[in-house]
């Protein structure tokens, strides 16, 4: 798709919708109720909880339950990710890559990260298509 101005939010979550139904088998299974968010850039509480400096270095968030401490007797919210706009389209203009890509491989990396799987496994992950 080609933009003559920069992707809305809405745009970057009609992307997301379609990138959660691109990821990996082994990845969709593990999020059958997860929300999609999309923020401008990370707010400063979340970015002094992760102990990041800038906020243009995180473009996604994986907010839920740690894995593996999750309890069926406790009415929880359903997971979500937060896909953070503005440094996802820095990214999108200094790499030139796909942008659609790109938000997929951020899902996959916030999904991955959260279920405990190695970088290895990420980035074998984010390859496949």
């Amino acid at each position: 798709m080609v933009y003559s101005l920069p992707p809305a939010p809405e745009d970057l979550a009609e992307m997301a919708d379609r990138a959660l139904a691109a990821i990996p088998a082994l990845l969709r299974a593990r999020v059958r109720h997860i929300s999609i968010l999309v923020e401008e850039v990370a707010d400063d509480e979340t970015l002094e909880a992760l102990e990041i400096d800038n906020a243009w270095e995180l473009t996604g968030l994986y907010r839920g339950i740690p894995f593996g401490q999750a309890s069926g007797a406790i009415h929880q919210a359903p997971d979500t990710i937060i896909l953070y706009r503005e440094p996802i389209l820095l990214e999108w203009i200094e790499t030139g890559e796909d942008l659609f890509r790109l938000v997929r491989n951020v899902l996959v990396h916030e999904i991955a990260h959260h279920f405990g799987f190695s970088d290895a496994d990420i980035e074998r992950l984010e390859n496949e298509h």
